[in-house]
This record gives C-alpha cells, sequence and structure tokens, in this order.
C-alpha cells in the first residue's frame, strides 16, 4: 500500500530533509506501520481518503499493544511529516495530522542530592592518592558550575577567570556561556593545578586542557562515570549518581534557594525555559517548612 507515495517520501526526506540514513528508516518505518494497520482493518484508503478518525484510531490500536507514549510520539511525528511531503506534492488536499494529539510524555526527574551527601562524596576522595587532589578539584568544578559531563572534560586553562570568579565553557551547538564559579572549586582547582598538573608530561594538544589523566591527556567521559561510582559506593549512598546528577542537584538546590529561573537557566545553558523547569521541583520536606515559616496559617501565635 502507498508504495509510490513511500518512495517518494523517502527521496524527500533524503534530499531536502538531508536526512541520515538511519533517520529515513525510522520515518519509513512509522509508516508502514500505519499501512499494516489499515491493511489488517481492511481499511483500503487510498491517501486522500485518510481522515482523522483513520489516525486516531490508528493510535489506539498502537496503544492497546503496549507501545510507549515515547514511541507513539515518534510515530505521531513521523505521520505529520508524511502527509507534509503529501501536501507539497499535491497528493492530498487536507492535512489529517493537524488536529492529531500527540500522547503526552511524563518527564521523569533525574535524582538529586541533598548538600550532605555531595560533602560525604567529596570526602570520600583519597587526598593521598596523585590523583586525589584532582578528583576534589572535578567534583567542587562540576557541583559549583553544574556542567555537562562534555564540558568539564573540555574545560581550558584559557577559559579561567579565577580573578573574575568565572569560568567560560562551550555548551550545545558550540555556545560559549561564561559561568560563575564558587572560591572552594577556584581554591581546588589551584591546588591542581600547581601541586600537581604542572608535575605531568603534558601529551601534544592538550597543553590548555586543565583535567589530565596520568598520561597527560584529556579525561574521557566514561572515566568520570567510572570516577564518580566508585566515590558514591565508598560514601555508602544508594541512590543512581552520576555527572547529572551533580548538575541537577546544582539546580535544584539554587532553585529551593529562592535563584530567578532565568538565571538558573542561563547558566545551564538551556535554549528554551521549559527545559529548565524540571528544576523546578521540590522535596515535601522543603514545601512543608517554607509554608510553616512564611505562611500566616502556619503561624503560631
Amino acid at each position: 500500500m502507498w508504495a509510490a507515495e513511500k518512495k517518494g517520501f523517502k527521496a524527500w526526506l533524503q534530499l531536502e530533509k538531508s536526512l541520515s540514513d538511519h533517520s529515513v528508516e525510522a520515518y519509513l518505518r512509522d509508516i508502514e506501520k500505519l499501512t499494516q494497520y489499515l491493511v489488517l482493518q481492511k481499511t483500503d484508503l487510498s491517501i486522500e481518503n485518510i481522515r482523522l478518525k483513520e489516525l486516531q484510531e490508528f493510535l489506539k490500536w498502537i496503544s492497546v499493544l503496549g507501545m510507549t507514549a515515547s514511541s507513539q510520539s515518534r510515530i505521531v511525528s513521523g505521520i505529520r511529516s508524511f502527509f507534509k511531503y503529501c501536501i507539497q506534492e499535491n497528493l492530498v488536499r487536507q492535512d489529517p495530522t493537524l488536529l492529531l494529539e500527540t500522547p503526552k510524555l511524563r518527564r521523569s526527574l533525574p535524582d538529586f542530592l541533598s548538600v550532605e551527601e555531595i560533602n560525604r562524596i567529596v570526602e570520600a576522595i583519597d587526598l593521598s592518592k596523585p590523583e586525589g587532589e584532582r578528583n576534589r578539584a572535578i567534583l567542587e568544578t562540576m557541583y559549583s558550575c553544574g556542567l555537562r559531563v562534555s564540558e568539564l572534560v573540555n574545560l581550558r586553562l584559557s577559559s579561567l577567570y579565577p580573578d573574575l570568579g568565572f569560568i567560560k565553557v562551550i555548551g550545545k551547538g558550540d555556545k560559549e556561556r561564561l559561568i560563575p564559579i564558587g572560591n572552594t572549586a577556584l581554591k581546588f582547582i589551584g591546588i591542581y593545578r600547581h601541586q600537581v598538573r604542572t608535575h605531568t608530561e603534558i601529551k601534544k594538544g592538550n597543553e590548555d586542557i586543565l583535567f589530565l589523566n596520568r598520561r597527560g591527556a584529556r579525561l574521557s567521559r566514561q572515566m568520570i562515570f567510572i570516577l564518580l561510582k566508585a566515590l558514591v559506593r565508598e560514601a555508602g549512598i544508594k541512590k543512581t549518581v552520576s555527572p547529572h546528577t551533580f548538575r541537577h542537584s546544582f539546580a535544584t538546590h539554587l532553585v529551593e534557594g529562592g535563584a530567578d529561573l532565568r538565571a538558573v537557566q542561563e547558566m545551564l545553558g538551556h535554549e528554551s525555559i521549559t527545559t529548565t523547569e524540571i528544576y523546578t521541583h521540590l522535596d515535601r520536606a522543603y514545601l512543608r517548612e517554607t509554608l510553616q515559616k512564611y505562611h500566616p496559617a502556619f503561624q503560631t501565635s
């Protein structure tokens, strides 16, 4: 069913949208699911006769099959692209996907750490080992600035402005941003730079990279995960902790302390404020404490 239209859609995705082969195949699978459903229902409809009702029934069908909301949402996106192509090619007069609702996605919130838990992880670092001072500087920087792990491993000496209390990072889309950095993080970066890093034989091309491994090269993302996992285990913390957990904790603690959401958005490097809004969750104890402190109904005479 719709063999010619699918062939044209594939060419449109490749040539006009310049999508990768992987993405093109994903879109085509989405359309194939729709046509399989129509065949099973014995609904031998031509493309111009497809209406919103058929698409809604199709979504119900894949939902009953147990497909997740995220998978359903991706399929809807594929179907919308297909009918956009059909409109442009005058294969249909009306777009049946205009009123097609995407399944609501629940945004899962990652774990965040309390200040006490972060202190326990930091205190688990063995400063007697050569890499101890480096690891302390890494964790202090992660928590002080809320960096992505890619931003951390690519942090450069030339991007440190200790006198101003800022660092410059290259975020997603190669966008630069300045982030305030705390005195504690600067202190341990200074200790690492002047007492450890100066004694490291640095590989060519890594001269400006701040955090180096024992071979004098840039740390890998995986190394940060491994380092953190070992420290969390040593600290006796049962939560699943990753570098993003430190980033999430940074933002959560700022919001809990009353920071403006726009300021948090700027520091995290989020393009949209809606992304930052996931960090506004507050635990119940904190909410109750705030109510008891400020709301008249909770005040005792």
